[in-house]
């Protein structure tokens, strides 16, 4: 008999935070957070300031048709994280298998980040990278949810904003110093060795496979220090598709019983598209619109990671007091104010009351302030949903935040493109690419005013949900 079909009895548990176990120590959180340092080899190495540029420079066709295909390739990807990231959370809760999924994912996106070795330097390659970028971007975001999921794992209801800024930071931090290693042994090696070869790319292809590993390495202590996810007593075998079924009636009881949850989720998919984006194609419009070599990019990766740990842990500190939706607006307000004087001044000379002020300074001031605020805005996102997950659910939770996100993760690289693509015909050639971040700031624009109606968790009740 499908259990699926028969009306599910709604119960109202405590939030998962809140019923949790004695405060974790500080080597459970330690290790907790390794993964997000580890991490930093795929999204600040791969996807946003060395691969990514690799794969956008004039090797695979020229900056503008590349960065096109990459944004239609990161459209696609967002679609199947939308469609699965959900369901995929839901059975890991069921199942008590939340520590398991993690790894299983993680250990996917560091065999298709090591398979980018096999990009070489010729337009021929650029399905096959950008395909390996987008397939890595899925199993990252599926291994992801259960990664925000175990916040509640290893936090309180008064220090949750702490740990996850601190997770964050960690994040940053890590990217600093896998940037150092990638720029010392294989853009600018300290010294010769095969890796430093440039022929056919290969330090460029290393890269990847270093990444791959880093990656590897330091997601192992969470999945040894903090424990499986406790099996639910009533939980049942459910079919895939069946999952969905329940996928949509425990939807709906959110929305009946803690609308503001759902608001939430709308608001954060917005924003959290245009975040994901500065990321995406920072490293791309430094090296296309403003002419920084990779080495330039790189050097400005580890700045902007510095200035984005400290805002992630400041922003973690802020939120245990003035709550997470206070954060993510100040966040949001100043990631607009960067972002319009890099697209309004890009990359012209001018003198600002008789002081010089070139292209590469617009970048390095206002890039930094992006930098600096797109963290807490990520932090908070966390927290503010780890908050009101009940228990036993917060993996399916933290499933819908990935794809209300992913459902319209098309946004940001589909105006992206747009943008470039309008502007092509009508700017110079080489020029039409910084006409992108338009795209961007209207994401980030919306984000924010969705983002207003929508109440602070301490005002937001648990949700009634139905059991499986």
């Amino acid at each position: 008999m499908n259990t699926a079909s028969a009306p599910p009895e709604a119960t109202q548990p405590p939030s998962e935070l809140a019923s949790g176990n004695q405060p974790a120590g500080k080597g459970r959180v330690l290790a907790w957070a390794a993964w997000d340092w580890g991490s930093a080899a795929f999204n600040a190495v791969m996807t946003t300031f060395v691969f990514t540029v690799y794969l956008t420079s004039n090797a695979f066709g020229g900056e503008d048709q590349a960065s096109a295909v990459l944004g239609g390739a990161l459209a696609i990807a967002g679609l199947a994280i939308a469609l699965l990231a959900p369901v995929t959370g839901q059975r890991s809760d069921n199942g008590g298998r939340r520590k398991l999924w993690l790894g299983v994912n993680t250990v996917a996106v560091a065999v298709l980040t090591g398979l980018c070795f096999f990009v070489f330097p010729r337009p021929e390659f650029l399905l096959l990278g950008v395909a390996l970028i987008a397939l890595g971007n899925v199993f990252f975001e599926f291994a992801g949810v259960n990664y925000n999921a175990m916040l509640a794992q290893v936090s309180t209801p008064t220090n949750i904003g702490k740990v996850s800024g601190f997770g964050w930071g960690m994040g940053y931090l890590g990217g600093i110093v896998a940037l150092l290693v990638v720029l010392q042994l294989f853009v600018q090696p300290s010294f010769d060795w095969f890796g430093s070869s440039t022929e056919d790319s290969l330090n460029i292809r290393l890269v990847a496979v270093f990444s791959a590993l880093w990656f590897f390495i330091f997601a192992l202590p969470v999945l040894f220090a903090v424990p499986e996810l406790p099996r639910p007593a009533r939980a049942r075998p459910l079919g895939f598709l069946a999952s969905y079924g329940l996928l949509l009636r425990r939807i709906k009881a959110i929305y009946a019983t803690s609308p503001h949850t759902i608001y939430f989720l709308l608001a954060s998919a917005v924003f959290r598209d245009g975040l994901a984006a500065v990321f995406t194609f920072g490293g791309i419009i430094a090296a296309g619109t403003f002419g920084f070599e990779l080495s330039q990019v790189i050097f400005f990766a580890i700045f902007g990671n510095v200035v984005a740990a400290v805002g992630a842990i400041a922003g973690g500190y802020l939120d245990d007091r003035v709550g997470p939706k206070a954060v993510i607006m100040g966040s949001l307000v100043g990631l607009l104010l960067a972002g319009t004087m890099i697209l309004v001044l890009g990359n012209g000379d001018y003198v600002f009351f008789g002081t010089a002020w070139a292209g590469s300074t617009t970048f390095w001031v206002f890039g930094l302030f992006l930098c600096l605020f797109v963290g807490p805005a990520q932090s908070s996102s966390r927290a503010y949903l780890a908050r009101l997950a009940p228990t036993g659910e917060t993996g399916e939770l933290f499933g819908l935040y990935a794809t209300t996100g992913r459902a319209v993760s098309f946004l940001a690289p589909a105006l992206f493109t747009l943008c470039i693509t309008l502007a092509t015909p009508l700017v110079a050639p080489g020029e039409a690419q910084r006409w992108g971040i338009l795209g961007i700031m209207v994401v980030l624009l919306a984000g924010l005013l969705v983002l207003l109606p929508v109440k602070p968790p301490n005002k937001t009740s648990i949700a009634l949900v139905p059991a499986s």
